[in-house]
C-alpha cells in the first residue's frame, strides 16, 4: 500500500467533526424539513450510563456504531438527519468512555470491542427493540462484527464499512502514523480537544493506539477473524478503495468468511464515505435494508 501523509490519514479517519458538549438530556434536535426530531437520552445499562440518539418512527430499527472516539453526534450527522423516518427507527450512541457516556473513563482490554457489542445490544434492548439492525463504522464495524456473531437472534441485517477482523504488521504502521496528537494540525486537534479537553483526549488516544495494536500479538492478528462464520444475518460491506487507514484485503476478507454477505466497492470512497457520499451511501444501504 502506498504510504500516505500523516495529514491525509487524519482527514480521513476523524472527519466533520463537532462538539458534543452543552446539548441537554432529551431537547428534541430540528434538523431538516425533510427530517424529523431527534432526541437526546441516557439508559443505565451494564452499570454504566449510555447517552444515544434516536429519530424516526418505522417499525425497522437501526443502531448506528461510531469509530474510535467517535460518537452519535459527530459521526452520524446525515444518516441521523436523512434516513428514511417512515421505514426506521434509528438510534445512535456513544460507548462507554465515548461522547456524552463519560464516565466511565475509556479504556482498552482486549476483549473491548465484545464489551462494546454487549453493552450495544443491551442498550437496544433497554429501548424496547428486540430485534434489530446494525450499521458499524470502523471500530464501530468490528463491534458490530462481534455483535452479529455473539447475538444472531437479535440481529436483523447488519452494514459494516471501514472494519478489519483482523490487525497486520501494515495496520500496525498506519496506526503508529497517528499515535502523537501533538504531532496532529491543529485543524485536525482542537475539535477533539474541544469535546473531550486536550488532556483526556491525548490519553485516549494513545490508550486507543495500544489498543487496537494489541491484537497483533493475538495469533494471526485475530480480533474477530474466527467467529465470522457464526454471523448468518445478511451483511453488506462497503468499502471506498481510496480508504488510507483500511487496505483493500481486509473486506475482502470479510466477505469470504461471512455467509450470506456481498460486497459494495465505492471507487472514490475513502475511511469517511458514508460523510463525504452520504447521499449515495444512504441510498445503498435504505435499499438493502428493505430489501426481503
Amino acid at each position: 500500500m502506498a504510504w500516505v501523509s500523516c495529514t491525509n490519514l487524519l482527514s480521513s479517519f476523524r472527519a466533520t467533526l463537532a462538539s458534543v458538549k452543552g446539548a441537554p438530556v432529551w431537547a428534541p434536535r430540528l434538523l431538516s424539513p425533510y427530517s424529523t426530531f431527534v432526541k437526546s437520552g441516557m439508559k443505565n445499562v451494564n452499570g454504566v450510563h449510555l447517552h444515544y440518539q434516536q429519530t424516526g418512527s418505522g417499525s425497522h430499527a437501526v443502531l448506528l456504531l461510531p469509530g474510535a472516539l467517535g460518537s452519535s453526534h459527530t459521526d452520524f450527522g446525515p444518516q441521523l438527519d436523512y434516513l428514511n423516518k417512515e421505514y426506521f427507527t434509528v438510534v445512535a450512541w456513544d460507548p462507554r468512555g465515548y461522547g456524552k457516556s463519560i464516565p466511565p473513563e475509556r479504556d482498552f482490554p482486549l476483549d473491548f470491542f465484545s464489551r462494546d457489542a454487549g453493552d450495544a445490544v443491551a442498550l437496544m434492548k433497554a429501548l424496547s427493540f428486540n430485534k434489530f439492525s446494525m450499521l458499524g463504522w470502523s471500530d464501530g464495524g468490528i463491534t458490530a462484527l462481534t455483535a452479529a456473531a455473539v447475538y444472531p437472534s437479535v440481529m436483523n441485517k447488519l452494514v459494516v464499512w471501514g472494519a478489519n477482523a483482523y490487525v497486520t504488521q501494515e495496520d500496525l504502521q498506519l496506526y503508529n502514523a497517528v499515535r502523537d496528537v501533538s504531532t496532529w494540525s491543529e485543524k485536525m486537534r482542537k475539535p477533539m480537544e474541544k469535546i473531550y479537553g486536550p488532556e483526556y483526549f491525548a490519553k485516549t488516544w494513545l490508550k486507543w493506539v495500544e489498543g487496537i495494536s494489541q491484537f497483533a500479538l493475538q495469533p494471526d492478528g485475530n480480533i474477530c477473524r474466527e467467529i465470522l462464520p457464526q454471523i448468518v444475518c445478511p451483511t453488506l460491506i462497503i468499502h471506498g478503495q481510496k480508504d488510507p487507514m483500511v487496505p483493500n484485503f481486509h473486506p475482502e476478507f470479510l466477505h469470504k468468511h461471512i455467509k450470506n454477505s456481498r460486497l459494495h466497492l465505492m471507487p472514490e470512497g475513502k475511511h469517511n464515505l458514508h460523510l463525504r457520499f452520504s447521499k449515495d451511501f444512504n441510498k445503498l444501504v435504505e435499499e438493502f435494508l428493505l430489501e426481503r
